[in-house]
């Protein structure tokens, strides 16, 4: 499935790439590509068990579209502002549904990602489940540089993913990060070699789909839940999952 917003979804069987394909801007984003990672959500086959998300070009995403902080139209900053704040943060929340359904449930997401992941494009890797970079990766959340904020969804998980003072320090600094960084610190699950990047991908991709998809399910349930749970609130969780696959295993789920 193709879209002119500069984004495409393949899908075939239970792996659905979405790819990024504006390379000759680096993969800047617009808020069209954000409408159209949104409406993707919709268009997921029921089999659908995994979504790799990279990119055409020598860089994963540049980051937001530079076009929107000096223009004048529809979605630029200057007509932001001119909004209510509700009319805006009614407009922001569109645009982040483009990046949270990659955090739903019945999916693992996978980002591949080479050269530049800048601002929005560091945020739409960090949307994804899992990472794998090549080693020519450069990570930045660079909103600050620019007197904004993180706003695609992307803060929550970094802070889960390296604490509250690397976080804090990569987001008001706006500094460039490195691939071999992004593996020590937790970010990257995976670097690989620029030319073994795809392959890395879909390899990870087929070690999610060996293991049966309802426990993939429960068990990224259990992780996702985690973190606001008291030790004996996922006690319970994993007692009640458990009892789940059980019933299921043997032909008595519902």
């Amino acid at each position: 499935m193709t879209d002119d917003s500069g984004v495409r979804l393949e899908c075939a069987g239970p792996v659905a790439t979405l790819t990024l394909c504006r390379p000759d801007v680096l993969n800047a984003q617009t808020p069209a590509m954000w409408t159209a990672l949104s409406h993707f959500s919709r268009d997921l086959p029921g089999d659908a068990r995994v979504v790799i998300v990279r990119a055409e070009g020598r860089a994963f995403s540049a980051g937001l579209d530079l076009s929107l902080v000096s223009g004048e139209g529809t979605n630029s900053f200057t007509e932001m502002a001119r909004l209510s704040p509700e009319e805006s943060a009614d407009r922001i929340h569109a645009f982040q549904m483009g990046f949270t359904w990659l955090r739903r449930p019945d999916v693992v997401s996978i980002a591949a990602v080479q050269g530049h992941a800048i601002g929005a494009g560091f945020q739409l890797a960090l949307a994804c489940d899992l990472r794998v970079l090549a080693d020519d990766a450069q990570l930045s959340m660079a909103e600050v540089t620019l007197g904004l904020v993180p706003d695609l969804g992307g803060t929550k998980r970094l802070l889960e993913l390296v604490g509250y003072g690397r976080a804090l320090e990569i987001c008001v600094t706006g500094r460039r990060m490195g691939a071999a960084e992004a593996e020590r610190t937790g970010i990257a699950n995976l670097v690989v070699p620029r030319a073994d990047l795809d392959g890395a991908a879909r390899d990870l991709a087929a070690a999610v789909l060996s293991s049966p998809r309802d426990a993939v399910v429960e068990v990224k349930a259990l992780l996702a839940a985690a973190a606001d749970h008291t030790y004996q609130e996922q006690d319970l969780a994993e007692r009640e999952a458990q009892v789940r696959r059980f019933r299921d295993l043997a032909g008595l789920g519902e």
